[in-house]
Order: C-alpha cells, then structure tokens, then sequence
C-alpha cells in the first residue's frame, strides 16, 4: 500500500513536466512544434496574430513589433516581438506560450525563438526578439484545420525568480 502511495505522489510531481513534454511533442493544446528549416512554400495564404502579456510581477512592456502577417504555408517568416525592462535594475523573464486555435499548435512550426531561452534585459533596456517560423502546408489538408484562416500566437513573459526575487 505504501508503495502504491509513493507512486501515486511521485506521479503527481511528474505530471506537470510530462505533460508539458506531450504538448511539445504532438502540438496538443495549442503548442507549437520546433524545427530546423521550413519546406518551402505552397500556394495559399493564412493570416497570423502576434499577441504579448506580461504577468504582473515583471516589470516589462512587452509587444510585437508588427500585430498581423499573411503567410504562405511553408513559408520562413521572421517576426520581432520588443520587450523593455521599465525598472533601474536588470531583470531575467522566460515567456511562455501557445497558438490558437489549439488544432493548429500542431502544424505551427518554430525555427528560432526568443521563448526558448531566459532573457536578461539591463535597467531600461530595450531589445527586439526575432521568431522565425513557418506554418507546415499539411494545415491546409486536414479536415479540421483546412478552414482556418488566422493563427493566433500568444506569448506571456513571466518573472524568473532566484532566491525569492526577480533578477
């Protein structure tokens, strides 16, 4: 019985990483995919939506630089979002984030992305964060996906606490 107990506590902590590893993996729940380069273009155009959030422990303004494009499938496109530490001291965040609708996460593809890493921005610093990315042209054949016309790509950067406090 004990053991079973263990497991079951074990399981819990487990669940978040795991689950977490399952998006990344099948695009479920709006996640994106990582790739190292696009296919190449296909005939047709489908809009996508940059959005920014910022949680309020992190004193940032964070926002795309640009809030639509119009992309071919398979195409590379490069973006920039513009974050700007708004404190006299330097501050760590780590964004997060998702694509909706949640049945396109899947074919969302991330070559390069600010979200990978932690940023540091220096007391009032301002810098502009490439995303490099292309929508995989198997979108445009899946019977749940076919009729999407706009992607939405939602970024929240949260505070990366060391010790107790933001960095």
């Amino acid at each position: 019985m004990a053991l079973l107990v263990a497991a079951m506590v074990g399981l819990a902590f487990a669940s978040v990483p795991l689950y977490r590893m399952f998006c990344q993996v099948t695009g479920f729940g709006g996640t994106p995919q990582r790739a190292e380069k696009a296919p190449g273009a296909v005939a047709g155009h489908i809009g996508v939506r940059f959005d920014a959030n910022v949680d309020k422990g992190l004193p940032w303004r964070f926002e795309p630089v640009q809030e639509t494009v119009r992309v071919a499938p398979g195409a590379r496109t490069q973006i920039f979002y513009r974050a700007k530490n708004l404190t006299a001291r330097e501050i760590t965040g780590q964004a997060v984030f998702n694509v909706s609708p949640t049945q396109a996460g899947k074919y969302f593809n991330k070559i390069e992305c600010f979200c990978f890493t932690e940023q540091t921005l220096k007391a009032g610093e301002s810098v502009d964060m490439p995303v490099i990315f292309y929508v995989d042209p198997a979108i445009l054949n899946d019977e749940d996906t076919k009729d999407i016309d706009e992607i939405t790509l939602s970024y929240t950067f949260y505070p990366v606490e060391s010790g107790g406090t933001a960095r």
